[in-house]
C-alpha cells in the first residue's frame, strides 16, 4: 500500500490531518517512557503525559520534558558509574 503525502500547503496539509488521523514519527525521546511527537503533514507537536497519553506540546510541557530529560540523563549516568 503506497503512503500519500501531500506537500500542497500546511491549511490543506492540516485540513487532510483533521479527516484522516495525524501521522506521528517520534522527533526525541526524553526518557524511556516519554517521547514527543510531530506530525508529518501539519506539524502539530505532542507529548506523552503522565498517564501516557498524547497532550499537546506547549512551551510549559517543553519545560518539563527538558529537566526530566536532564535528571533521567544524571541518574542512569551514576547507575552505570556504581555498577563499574
Amino acid at each position: 500500500m503506497k503512503k500519500v503525502i501531500f506537500s500542497c500547503g500546511s491549511r490543506f496539509n492540516a485540513f487532510c490531518c483533521s479527516i484522516f488521523g495525524h501521522h506521528y514519527t517520534m522527533s526525541r525521546k526524553v526518557t524511556s517512557h516519554i517521547k514527543e511527537y510531530k506530525c508529518l503533514h501539519c506539524e502539530k507537536q505532542v507529548t506523552t503525559d503522565a498517564n501516557g497519553k498524547l497532550a499537546r506540546l506547549t512551551p510549559e510541557m517543553k519545560d518539563i520534558n527538558a529537566t526530566l530529560e536532564n535528571l533521567y540523563q544524571k541518574r542512569h549516568r551514576t547507575s552505570h558509574q556504581q555498577v563499574a
